[in-house]
């Protein structure tokens, strides 16, 4: 199915001659044949739902040239450029074939990273998860948050409506990464907290970005916009603005995202070459990109399951309300989780849910305070 929406990427690209044996570019694989393989890029090369980022339907070719000139991978990297999604008749011809494409790598257990492209393609990788029957965790990393009221079309200004309207929904948890107050909608933000979703401002990730982590780790499906990204750091950007984060931060997040065993799509987008200064953002694009995929060859395959030895399980008594609160702590990895009752929705069958925490939250609950985590997925499910 995949020759019906993709292109392969220049050849030059992937020339051997191009690269030495200690470079990225000689182990990726150029085909479309993704069997046994790990990880899958795929580019978009698609910026109709821009509104003011014109221009990054150019980003894929460019940041491809430079992630493959990045350092190899240690370990047994399987690794395959499957080219790129060309712009459709219409833009819903490309979300429709992002989806498609995205969704067939799930179905066999590929993770597509996806290079665009405009923000708004965050639907299309959304779209991969329709047929699923699942329930999944999204987050999104920007310095605004893509919500607008009355949305007749899909933009990279109001996309998140559509994903979030989406009938019937299979969203549990939504997390926004990064947004800055004085670019983003008070009304957004409510909605957002209106329905028990994560709500990060720039300042809180900066101050504990180590606080990200058990936030990616629960994540399905993560989406980076390089507008999140401040300006003198990544200029490609028409939306990037003085303030954001530091381009080691990005590498961060990045890392994190690929380390979670729960993340099965990875996105990029919002790299414009048309405004980029000496392809600092195509620098920096790629190098997001390789800190994700190194970040999935340390895996862990790291979440608790019953009597378990490898993890220590901590109970809280809470003396005021007589609850009692249960935590898990990794050997291996020493990641944190807590349990949050199941409740009584139709189809909670489980009695608790593990959510992935940090160790700041197991000393909230040691002075008897309930993280906010824990608090607003007990909204979700009660």
């Amino acid at each position: 199915m995949f020759e019906e929406f993709l292109q392969q990427a220049p050849p030059e690209l992937s020339a051997d001659e191009n690269y030495s044996e200690n470079q990225l570019g000689l182990s990726i694989v150029s085909d479309l044949n993704p069997d046994g393989m790990h990880i899958a890029l795929v580019g978009v090369k698609e910026d109709r739902g821009s509104v003011k980022n014109n221009g990054c339907a150019e980003a894929p070719d460019l940041i491809r040239k430079h992630l493959f000139s990045r350092a190899k991978i240690s370990g047994e990297a399987k690794i395959i450029d499957l080219g790129n999604i060309e712009m459709g008749e219409t833009i819903r011809d490309t979300y429709v074939a992002l989806s498609k494409v995205v969704n067939e790598l799930i179905h066999l257990k590929i993770v597509p990273v996806i290079i665009g492209g405009s923000h708004d393609l965050t639907f299309g990788q959304f779209g991969a998860y329709h047929d699923l029957n699942r329930i999944i965790n999204m987050t999104v990393a920007d310095n605004t948050i893509d919500l607008k009221e009355e949305q007749p079309e899909i933009d990279d200004e109001g996309f998140l409506l559509n994903v979030l309207s989406y009938d019937p929904s299979y969203i549990f948890n939504f997390n926004q990464i990064g947004y800055q107050s004085h670019h983003t909608s008070q009304r957004a933000i409510e909605l957002l907290d209106k329905l028990h979703f994560d709500t990060y401002r720039l300042g809180k990730v900066k101050t504990a970005i180590d606080e990200m982590e058990p936030v990616l780790r629960g994540t399905n499906l993560f989406s980076f916009d390089m507008s999140v990204v401040r300006c003198s750091d990544s200029p490609g950007n028409r939306n990037a603005a003085p303030n954001g984060l530091f381009a080691e931060e990005a590498c961060q997040l990045a890392s994190y995202a690929g380390q979670s065993d729960r993340i099965d799509s990875f996105g990029i987008y919002g790299c414009n070459p048309s405004v980029d200064v000496r392809e600092q953002s195509v620098h920096l694009a790629a190098d997001i990109i390789w800190y994700f995929m190194n970040g999935y060859y340390t895996r862990k395959n790291d979440y608790p399951k019953d009597d378990d030895m490898d993890y220590v399980k901590y109970t809280i008594h809470f003396k005021e309300n007589k609850y009692e609160m249960n935590f898990w702590k990794s050997k291996k990895t020493d990641h944190w989780w807590m349990e949050v009752p199941g409740g009584n929705k139709p189809g909670n069958q489980k009695k608790f849910h593990l959510l992935p925490c940090s160790y700041n939250d197991y000393q909230m609950a040691c002075r008897e305070e309930l993280p906010e985590r824990w608090i607003k997925a007990y909204q979700k499910l009660s």
